[in-house]
């Protein structure tokens, strides 16, 4: 048996095709022309994808120069404010104008701690319009009834008052009086029996101070805290701070009730004065946001109206030291006058009348109504005469129009 031989594969048999295309290729691409972006001096390498799949370059009008076109500006919208607790469904408060206050304005004196300034700032937003009417302040925001020999408010408070000579002073303080307090030649803790008798003693010396005065005040209380334990004792503080107000002959401004919820506990966020929900607190549970001390204001603002003597309606109102004294001529009163007689308020003769009013009685009538009588004693109402179910026999008589007019309108049918 013949075995036949198998031919062989010669490498220069594979590689002589390539070689062709190769110069083919070459060939082919010598002949193209450059591209525009080579004749710009931009080299680009030149690849086999560019024989079969080739860049469309960027069509260049020969008549119009190439020029380096502005960017155009792109316009931005402002970004909206992002929604916190403080301004959640309401606009943004419109800033309120102050207006420059006359030489003789009155004077809002605010005295306290850190608290206190608060307040401050919120009257100044109430009376911000009222140029007879300016809030100073001249609170101490480390300051309190404790410590003493830092800042000894009984003394402070009298000379600020002969400084400012106010219309009236507002009291807030008590936020850092939970510590220490040297009584005699011990330190006692706060709450105990000898801190709250020492404690009470000066909150009344304060407020009698400032009643010698004879500047009308208000003591305005404490609010609730973030901290249980700080309630507790700031609610043991309002009641010392009311007896020694109430004490001096003033009037005590109680805001806890603004600053809790219906069952009493401590609320970060609340309503406003516009009844609006915003965030009346700080994260610490102790200090306030600018709405709550506007809060804080209003409560404050009815009784310092009061003795501002501010109506409503934003007049104020000037009561005489003494009212004026009529002539004898004038109402035609004697001089001397001893004694007068007697005058009963049942006189009729005190409006000029005869009989008193109420002194002819009505006639009784039936308290019972028509409908009563009927659905519960099936006693119809009696019928007037001549209506269609008037039964009545014989037939009661009827006015002269009334039975004119019935007869026509038998006639007519």
């Amino acid at each position: 048996m013949a075995l036949t031989r198998r031919p062989r594969f010669s490498l220069l048999r594979l590689t002589t095709p390539l070689v062709v295309v190769a110069v083919a290729l070459t060939a082919i691409s010598s002949t193209m022309p450059t591209p525009a972006v080579a004749q710009e001096g931009i080299l680009r390498k030149w690849s086999l994808r560019d024989l079969f799949m080739p860049r469309r370059e960027p069509r260049v009008d020969p008549f119009i120069m190439d020029e380096p076109q502005p960017r155009k500006k792109i316009r931005k919208t402002p970004r909206k404010p992002k929604a916190t607790a403080g301004n959640v469904g309401r606009a943004a408060d419109p800033a309120v104008p102050v207006v420059e206050k006359l030489p003789d304005a009155r004077v809002v004196l605010v005295i306290g701690d850190f608290l206190g300034g608060g307040i401050a700032e919120g009257l100044g937003t109430v009376f911000a319009e009222n140029a007879k009417i300016r809030v100073v302040d001249k609170t101490n925001g480390s300051s309190g009834l404790v410590r003493e020999d830092y800042y000894n408010w009984p003394e402070k408070a009298k000379a600020l008052i002969e400084q400012e000579k106010p219309a009236a002073v507002i009291i807030m303080m008590g936020s850092n009086d939970r510590q220490q307090m040297r009584v005699a030649d011990t330190r006692e803790p706060p709450m105990s029996t000898a801190w709250t008798k020492e404690y009470t003693g000066r909150a009344e010396k304060l407020a009698k101070a400032i009643a010698e005065t004879k500047v009308p005040f208000l003591w305005v209380g404490m609010p609730a805290f973030k901290s249980s334990k700080m309630n507790t004792d700031m609610l043991a503080f309002n009641d010392i701070y009311r007896a020694a107000t109430e004490a001096a002959g003033s009037e005590f401004v109680d805001v806890w009730d603004g600053f809790v919820d219906e069952a009493g506990a401590f609320v970060t966020s609340g309503p406003d004065i516009n009844g609006q929900p915003v965030r009346l607190r700080s994260d610490d549970g102790i200090n306030v946001t600018r709405a709550g001390k506007r809060k804080l204001a209003f409560f404050a603002e009815k009784p310092l109206n009061k003795l501002l003597g501010i109506t409503p309606q934003g007049t104020e109102t000037v009561v005489p030291a003494s009212l004026p004294q009529a002539t004898p001529g004038e109402l035609n009163v004697p001089v001397n006058i001893d004694r007068t007689v007697p005058v009963s308020l049942s006189d009729p003769e005190l409006d000029g009348g005869t009989e008193l009013l109420g002194g002819q009685t009505a006639a009784k009538t039936d308290p019972r109504s028509p409908g009563e009588k009927l659905a519960v004693q099936g006693i119809a109402p009696t019928a007037p005469a001549g209506r269609i179910d008037d039964f009545s026999w014989p037939p009661k008589p009827l006015p002269a129009a009334q039975g004119t007019e019935t007869t026509t309108a038998i006639i007519r049918r």
